[in-house]
């Protein structure tokens, strides 16, 4: 398919609840800078005004109503199936794109077929000389679950001196600007609708993995992310929500021979990552983790139900970012590569 029949037939998609701000900030640019892709906006049940601004300040953009919030997992799922499109751009309300922003994402996918899912590059919108958080240039994961990018380990982020201005294969892409085929979503079931909000992308990456599928980060489409704008950065809310789901995660997609060694090494970290936060005085984060590993241990059952019969054992790279960040005290993506 050429580029240009692609990208008529791409819709790039944001989910939206309460964010009748961000949409006034960044939707006039998102529409003037994604040529005759199709603008969507799923309104996860907002009780701000976001419906009605929509409606009268931007006419051409498609909003779709969730009858309830169902976090950015369930939230999409619901609403892309209404959507008739060859290609997805799932874009944060809070993203700031840039002209031809959308055009090298578009014509990857239509010049390789066997491209699934991709990102462009994740620039932070406060700084704008540095990667941002959510993705950077791509996201990789340790053999433990803790996912980590080019250009960011942990809380370090890199100021963007092109250093990965290299188009490379990547283990997930950002849920914050992230690309996929249509029919690869569907094929995968959408998002895990459990996981509510947070590593779902990286738990649908994995899932592509294993099927073969293939991610890339595309340093020629470059966004610019607030980040945090939905739920705070470090609110205890975030941290039970990371902990549980990187759990889940782990149990749905790592291999039988693996599994008992991967969880119980993971479990103890976690552990060693609540008590920091006990002896830091920050309680609200350590109920979180304790909280997260109860609701992980309530539904075991349920998730080892999810497991696929073919698991990759060589979805990582690196076997402790962990090791080599808080030992080693490595603090770029070129120093444990």
């Amino acid at each position: 398919m050429e580029a240009k029949e692609l990208l008529s037939k791409t819709a790039v998609v944001v989910l939206n609840y309460n964010g009748a701000k961000l949409l006034r900030q960044f939707l006039p640019t998102l529409i003037s800078c994604s040529d005759s892709a199709r603008i969507y906006v799923i309104d996860n049940a907002s009780t701000d005004d976001s419906v009605s601004l929509l409606e009268t300040e931007f006419p051409a953009v498609v909003c779709i109503k969730n009858a309830q919030n169902l976090g950015f997992a369930g939230g999409y799922n619901e609403g892309l199936r209404s959507i008739d499109a060859s290609l997805l751009v799932l874009i944060n309300s809070d993203v700031e794109v840039t002209p031809n922003w959308l055009q090298p994402l578009v014509r990857a996918f239509a010049e390789e077929e066997k491209l699934a899912i991709a990102q462009p590059k994740i620039r932070d919108f406060k700084n704008k000389a540095a990667f941002e958080y959510a993705g950077a240039a791509g996201g990789f994961i340790d053999k433990y679950g803790f996912p980590y990018c080019r250009g960011r380990l942990f809380e370090t982020v890199e100021i963007d001196e092109n250093q990965y201005s290299d188009e490379t294969p990547i283990f997930w892409a950002t849920g914050a600007c992230f690309a996929i085929r249509k029919k690869v979503f569907d094929e995968l079931g959408g998002f895990d609708a459990d996981f509510f909000a947070h590593q779902e992308e990286i738990d649908l990456c994995w899932r592509a993995f294993n099927r073969g599928f293939e991610a890339r980060y595309l340093p020629d489409s470059v966004v610019f992310h607030v980040g945090g704008a939905t739920l705070a950065s470090g609110s205890a809310r975030k941290v039970f929500l990371n902990f549980r789901n990187s759990l889940v995660m782990l149990l749905k997609n790592v291999p039988q021979g693996m599994l008992f060694e991967v969880l119980f090494l993971r479990l103890v970290l976690d552990g060693i990552a609540a008590i920091r936060f006990l002896t830091s005085g920050e309680f609200s984060k350590f109920r979180a983790v304790i909280a997260a590993h109860f609701a992980f241990y309530a539904n075991c059952n349920q998730t080892f139900k999810k497991r696929a019969k073919h698991l990759r054992s060589d979805y990582f790279s690196k076997k402790s970012i962990v090791y080599a960040y808080f030992v080693q005290g490595k603090r770029r993506y070129s120093d444990v590569s």
